[in-house]
């Protein structure tokens, strides 16, 4: 009852034959070599795998103010949402106090 039951797998009904593959042998033929092709570029000068990056100081002063800019905008957005989490919890807190004070002065009465 808890082992569990293999599928067998099924057997062909027919006869299976693999099928008929011929290979015809070919004849190679030697022919005249062909003459290296001159490279394009001279030896003498190494060709880069990738260009290169070359910073100005005007580009890495543009860098540093962006990347400046992106961190002060993070920044911002950060503290304002913690600043309107502070503000809604502040409410909620004084509306808690207003209704406890509402109820227990209608409990005096």
């Amino acid at each position: 009852m808890f082992r569990p039951k293999l599928p067998t797998m099924p057997q062909p009904t027919g006869q299976v034959t693999p099928p008929a593959v011929v290979i015809e042998p070919t004849t190679i033929t030697p022919g005249t070599p062909a003459p290296p092709s001159a490279p394009a570029v001279p030896a003498s000068a190494p060709v880069p795998s990738r260009p290169t990056v070359q910073l100005t100081p005007g580009t890495a002063l543009a860098l540093v103010g962006g990347g400046t800019a992106v961190v002060l905008v993070v920044g911002a957005v950060l503290v304002s949402m913690l600043l309107a989490v502070a503000i809604t919890a502040a409410s909620v807190a004084v509306c808690a106090v207003v209704l406890r004070s509402l109820l227990s002065s209608q409990d005096r009465r």
